[in-house]
C-alpha cells in the first residue's frame, strides 16, 4: 500500500515538474516574441545582485531544451566544441572600485561581414584574417584617434601617459587597432600642443578574452537574429539558448582580462579593441548596473570609442530596439518559433 502510494506521488510530482518546465518554456519563448512586437511589454528580469545570490542553484535544464527547440529553427551547426566557449551559473564579483589603470572601448570599424548583412562569431576567425575590415572601416579605425585623444586628454592623470592597444584576435578588431593606432601616433606626432605627451606602445597586444560573443547556431546566419537572443539576454544573463555565449560569462571573462590586466601594468591607458556585444555588454557590467542584459540598448557604433567607468555616469541615454513590422522575416520566424513550442507540448 505504501509503495503504491509512493509511486503514485512520484508519477504526479513528476507530471507536475513537466507541465512546469512547460510552461515556462513557453513563456520564455513568448517573452522573446513580445519584447519585439511591444516594447513597453512589462516583465521581471533577473538582477545581477540577486542572479549572484542564488547563483550556485541555477537550474540548466531550459536553457537546454531552448537549445533544442532552436535546431529545429535555425538549423546551422555549431562551429566550435562547447568546450570552447565558457560556460558559467552566475555573474561574476563586481570590479575593484579603483583601478590603477585606464580603460577605453573601440568597436571595429565596418568589416565584410557586416556588410555581407551575416553573424560572425566563430573561434575558428581568431587569428585569421577572414571578415576583415571594408574601406570605410579602416577609416572609422582611423577617424576614432582623435576623439580617443580628447577622451584620454579630458580624463587624463598626469602619471599615466603609456598607451597600450589590446585586441581581440578576430582580423576586424586586430585592423581597426592597428588603423587606430597609427592615426593617433600620426596625430601626436603632428601637434603643435605642449600638453602632455604621451608615449604608444608600438606591439599591439592580443587577447583571446576581447574576442567575439560566441553565437552557437545563428553563427553565419542573417543579422537580424541577434533579436533572438537580445530579448531572453534581459531576462536571464546566464541563458545559453540557441547555444550562445551568455551575457554571464562574458562578463565573466571580461572581469578576467581587466584583472590581468591590473596585475601586469600600472597607470597605464589600455585601448581594448573589441567587438559590438562585447563592448557593450563590459560597460554595463563595470558601470555595475542591475540589470546588465539590458546591454543592447546601448548599442556601440562602428569606430564608436568610450571611457570605461565603474558607474553609469558616463552611459548614453538608452535606446530600445525597435520590434519588428508585420511581414518581416524576423515577425514571421518569430510567431513561427511561439506557435512552435505551443504545438510540441499539445
Amino acid at each position: 500500500m505504501n509503495m503504491n502510494m509512493n509511486t503514485s506521488m512520484d508519477v504526479n510530482a513528476n507530471g507536475r515538474a513537466c507541465k512546469m518546465n512547460a510552461i515556462l518554456q513557453v513563456i520564455m519563448m513568448m517573452v522573446t516574441l513580445q519584447l519585439h512586437l511591444q516594447p513597453a511589454v512589462a516583465f521581471a528580469p533577473v538582477s545581477t545582485a540577486a542572479l549572484m545570490q542564488r547563483c550556485h542553484h541555477k537550474q540548466h535544464q531550459q536553457p537546454q531544451r531552448l537549445a533544442q527547440l532552436a535546431s529545429s529553427v535555425i538549423e546551422a551547426p555549431a562551429t566550435v566544441e562547447s568546450s570552447e566557449v565558457l560556460r558559467v551559473d552566475c555573474m561574476p564579483e563586481p570590479l575593484p572600485e579603483t583601478l590603477k589603470n585606464d580603460y577605453y572601448f573601440l568597436r571595429h570599424g565596418q568589416s565584410t561581414a557586416n556588410v555581407a548583412g551575416i553573424i560572425s562569431s566563430a573561434r575558428s576567425l581568431a587569428y585569421s584574417t577572414k571578415h576583415g575590415l571594408t574601406g570605410l572601416g579602416y577609416e572609422q579605425g582611423m577617424s576614432s584617434a582623435n576623439p580617443l585623444l580628447e577622451m584620454m586628454r579630458s580624463n587624463r592623470k598626469e602619471s599615466r601617459t603609456d598607451i597600450v592597444f589590446v585586441t581581440s584576435p578576430f582580423a576586424r578588431a586586430k585592423q581597426t587597432a592597428e588603423a587606430c593606432q597609427g592615426e593617433m601616433r600620426r596625430l601626436l606626432e603632428s601637434s603643435d600642443t605642449t600638453e602632455l605627451e604621451y608615449t604608444i606602445q608600438e606591439e599591439i597586444e592580443y587577447d583571446d578574452r576581447l574576442m567575439e560573443r560566441y553565437f552557437g547556431r545563428l553563427d553565419g546566419e542573417a543579422l537580424y537574429t541577434y533579436a533572438y537572443v537580445w530579448p531572453m539576454d534581459r531576462v536571464d544573463v546566464t541563458h545559453t539558448a540557441f547555444d550562445v555565449e551568455s551575457v554571464a560569462a562574458v562578463c565573466t571573462r571580461f572581469r578576467e582580462f581587466v584583472m590581468s590586466m591590473e596585475a601586469e601594468k600600472e597607470d597605464a591607458i589600455i585601448v581594448m579593441a573589441s567587438h559590438a556585444d562585447v563592448c557593450q555588454i563590459s560597460q554595463l557590467y563595470a558601470a555595475n548596473v542591475e540589470n546588465v542584459g539590458e546591454f543592447s540598448s546601448y548599442r556601440f557604433a562602428n569606430g564608436e570609442v568610450r571611457k570605461m567607468a565603474l558607474t553609469d555616469e558616463l552611459l548614453p541615454e538608452p535606446s530600445p530596439l525597435e520590434a519588428p513590422k508585420r511581414g518581416t522575416v524576423l515577425y514571421t520566424e518569430m510567431v513561427a518559433a511561439a506557435d512552435a513550442v505551443e504545438e510540441n507540448e499539445e
